[in-house]
């Protein structure tokens, strides 16, 4: 076991991209069942660069003079299909610390064992911060049986990043595959935030159709930041380009969704945006290395 520490030169590196995905381990077990991942192929017009190593996601980054954070989900419970391993992605940042930076995932529906896992995570392999994904682990962020999850991860001291709006695993599928939407409304996050004031909160994607309330929120709340993953630049909500180009400036973060939206694509789409100069060096860099607490 190899636990991560931080080997990346935060100075050279031109960006950190705060949204990755690791859905593959090394025995080929993937992050999703066979019919969700073959509808999320054809939502997202994907196919067999879906499902990189690791080993290729670092050289991917390293390429680009990229760091990222890669993480998968734990959703076990509600889907019925054991994650991917979470400790194999961290064992595999630890070999690639330029570039890789890894995030845990716990089910929410383990109760106390996922609480002792968010620790064992923490402390024997280092990870920096925990990714949730509501509407696929069946839970609502703001039930206040989770709540010991979000303790261990203030005391932790790492963020959680959340996914937030509409979900492109069970799209196109019968009721959805059972993936409920309600449970990504970021309105439910905003009590989480409001009842753990130290814990920083990344709310993941535009949160379509609820992006004016996510808005509100990362307005409102100190503790609580926006990536702008999982969708091209060119479809993101106009109130929200506005938001990223004034208030929000240091709120929102670079992030891709890679594989399922392809960097070199999200940073051409993005350059087509008009955000301001003095903006751009915070999004692709300076908000995250403030979230993942490297710098103040």
């Amino acid at each position: 076991m190899s636990r991560y520490e931080y080997g990346i030169d935060f100075d050279k590196i031109d960006a950190i991209d705060i949204h990755t995905h690791v859905e593959i381990d090394g025995c080929g077990h993937r992050s999703l069942d066979d019919e969700l991942m073959a509808a999320s192929e054809k939502y997202f017009k994907s196919g067999e660069e879906r499902t990189p190593s690791i080993d290729a996601i670092a050289d991917h980054y390293r390429a680009r003079n990229m760091a990222a954070v890669v993480f998968t989900v734990d959703a076990a419970s509600a889907s019925g299909h054991p994650t991917n391993s979470v400790e194999e992605i961290a064992e595999g940042a630890a070999r690639h610390n330029d570039v890789l930076i890894p995030f845990g995932s716990v089910d929410p529906w383990q109760g106390k064992a996922a609480v002792r896992r968010v620790h064992r995570l923490v402390d024997d392999y280092g990870v920096k911060g925990f990714k949730f994904h509501p509407s696929m682990q069946g839970f609502e962020p703001n039930d206040r049986q989770f709540y010991p999850l979000y303790e261990a991860i203030t005391e932790a001291g790492v963020p959680a990043l959340f996914h937030t709006g509409q979900t492109g695993i069970g799209a196109g599928l019968p009721g959805g595959h059972g993936i409920k939407l309600r449970y990504s409304d970021p309105m439910l996050l905003d009590d989480v935030a409001a009842d753990f004031p130290d814990l920083t909160l990344i709310m993941a994607h535009p949160s379509v159709p609820w992006v004016d309330s996510q808005i509100s929120i990362a307005t409102h709340k100190a503790n609580v930041f926006i990536d702008l993953s999982g969708w091209s630049p060119k479809y993101f909500p106009p109130q929200l380009v506005k938001a990223a180009n004034s208030m929000l400036g240091g709120k929102v973060l670079f992030g891709s969704d890679f594989p399922v939206i392809q960097v070199d694509r999200w940073m051409k789409d993005f350059a087509n945006l008009d955000i301001k100069p003095e903006v751009a060096p915070l999004i692709f860099k300076q908000n995250a290395l403030r979230v993942l607490g490297i710098k103040h």
